[in-house]
């Protein structure tokens, strides 16, 4: 419970960003350097959405799909994604994205590129 009191110290009584410097995981203890405990990352992520105005049921595991899909509209091969989520199956990764038809109707086929540079002669 030290963790949490220490990033909420910061968090609530100054008016400054607070910019963690991570070394080794993502949110943990400046003091510890150890991963801040999963009920301590729910409870702060439950404020910071509070305090956002977020009225949207979702759960800190979002951050995890966020993730993976921007990675994905960014143009990361969904392979890497995988391997970064630590997937061993690309079914699993496969379930995680969530791709909007939008940007399916914007991908390019190979062939209308070539076609576009008039590199194909029919």
């Amino acid at each position: 419970m030290f963790q949490y009191a220490d990033f909420f110290v910061r968090f609530e009584q100054q008016d400054i960003y607070y910019k963690p410097c991570p070394t080794e995981y993502l949110f943990e203890s400046e003091q510890t350097k150890d991963a801040y405990p999963t009920r301590t990352l729910q409870r702060i992520f439950q404020l910071a959405k509070e305090k956002a105005g977020i009225q949207k049921d979702i759960g800190i595991h979002s951050l995890r799909h966020s993730f993976a899909t921007h990675l994905l509209e960014k143009g990361t091969d969904i392979r890497y994604i995988k391997d970064l989520l630590g997937h061993f199956n690309i079914k699993t990764t496969e379930r995680y994205l969530h791709v909007s038809k939008k940007d399916l109707v914007n991908i390019v086929s190979p062939l209308d590129d070539l076609w576009r540079k008039g590199k194909v002669d029919w």
